[in-house]
């Protein structure tokens, strides 16, 4: 399965400012060499800054994090944030990690791809005593949300240790929301990222039942305020479970109820940029009948339906191979009667979890495994999101507690197995 990546319409943008960048770079460059006291040739002496800048954007992200110690120039040519996007889109080998809360104050990071797997136990940040009690939210970007008891929220990237927390204390005070508290107080919530703003947003929706209202809030992490949405919500909300955490794809967050009842009403999208509600059909050859619990996940780009056939005692996972093109839904069989999809591998193979047979699995397309990772830790049903590792920032004003971590300094609060 070949999933074909869609492409962000800032890319020109970020290109035109990446190019200022390798330029300012190329006078760093010039710099150093005037300050080398010997005649020895350097790699920039070889080949050319773009030359170097072209190589990098191919560079697995991990060693990428590495390779900003070997000069000033390269710290400040992988540093730039429009490095960091072309990156997230045009990197050929994605590392995906599923990520999930190993008890209220650790994490695991659990990496998985075509030839090897490794676990992290991973500390999340603004810990406190006594216990934290973190739950997860989402991921987007290479961000992970999650929730720090009792009313805020923390936006952290594993990978360059940077984290941000919001508290929204401020809403609990309200009359409306006396109870509220995420994710329990909501029946939809979800972390997306609006390109045409260029900020972080996490939504969530719930209802005051004494008053029989629904409400829509969206948190924008670049103003860190909260407004209330005059968008339309489905009817009714009660079809979502609550706390339904949604999947961010091409600039929208997904849903699916928990009951499928008309194959026409299957994925809920809420579109960031135009702040609205629409609809997305699954195939009409969906057995609703005898795969009625359907949940959502993302393979690759793609869409993905998956639900449990315990007659055939199979797992069924439709894909919509092209966003919103309802003829391109196809449909693949697992031969485990449990099993939840997390990821592609490199090579198209879907990688995920078994119940009914405990453990990592990759099976290809037709159904064949091809290969099973024992002993790791496993993700619960809920409460875990699939990582992908990048190096973004946050474009978030000073006002906002930063914890800015470098890498050194994690060093004491990661253990890392293989």
């Amino acid at each position: 399965m070949n999933c074909k990546k869609l492409i962000n319409p800032s890319m020109d943008k970020k290109k035109k400012q990446l190019k200022h960048t390798v330029n300012k770079a190329k006078e760093q460059s010039s710099m150093e060499k005037r300050n080398q006291n010997d005649k020895s040739k350097t790699i920039h002496d070889i080949l050319p800054l773009d030359l170097i800048h072209r190589i990098l954007l191919l560079v697995p992200i991990r060693h990428l994090a590495r390779l900003r110690c070997v000069s000033k120039l390269w710290y400040s040519l992988i540093s730039e944030p429009d490095f960091a996007e072309l990156h997230f889109h045009h990197s050929p080998a994605a590392t995906n990690a599923c990520f999930f809360m190993k008890n209220y104050t650790m994490a695991y990071l659990v990496y998985l791809d075509d030839n090897d797997a490794s676990k992290k136990v991973v500390c999340p940040p603004f810990k406190k005593k006594p216990p934290s009690d973190f739950e997860v939210l989402g991921s987007c970007r290479g961000f992970i949300l999650l929730h720090r008891y009792p009313h805020f929220l923390v936006v952290w990237n594993p990978l360059t240790g940077v984290s941000k927390r919001i508290s929204y204390s401020h809403i609990v005070s309200r009359p409306k929301y006396h109870s509220f508290r995420l994710p329990y107080s909501t029946h939809l919530h979800g972390f997306g990222y609006d390109a045409s703003q260029d900020d972080y947003l996490v939504v969530a929706a719930c209802r005051d039942y004494e008053r029989q209202e629904d409400h829509l809030e969206c948190l924008s992490l670049r103003t860190n305020s909260w407004i209330n949405l005059d968008a339309v919500l489905p009817s009714p909300l009660d079809w979502f479970d609550h706390n339904s955490c949604g999947l961010f794809l091409n600039g929208a967050i997904h849903w699916v109820p928990s009951f499928l009842k008309d194959y026409r009403d299957a994925i809920l999208c809420f579109d960031l940029k135009e702040r609205t509600f629409s609809r997305i059909s699954a195939p009409e050859q969906l057995l609703i009948i005898a795969c009625p619990f359907r949940r959502l996940a993302l393979l690759g780009d793609c869409l993905s339906l998956y639900g449990h056939n315990y007659s055939s005692g199979t797992t069924e996972i439709w894909v919509m191979k092209e966003y919103k093109v309802h003829s391109s839904w196809t449909l693949y069989e697992i031969p485990c009667k449990i099993f939840q999809p997390l990821c592609l591998s490199s090579n198209g193979d879907i990688i995920g979890r078994g119940y009914d047979k405990i453990g990592y699995f990759i099976y290809n397309v037709r159904g064949d495994m091809l290969k099973r990772f024992k002993n790791l830790p496993c993700p619960p049903p809920i409460r875990y999101c699939v990582y992908r590792e990048s190096l973004a920032v946050l474009p978030l004003p000073s006002g906002i507690k930063d914890k800015d971590k470098k890498k050194k300094e994690n060093c004491h609060q990661v253990h890392h197995q293989v």
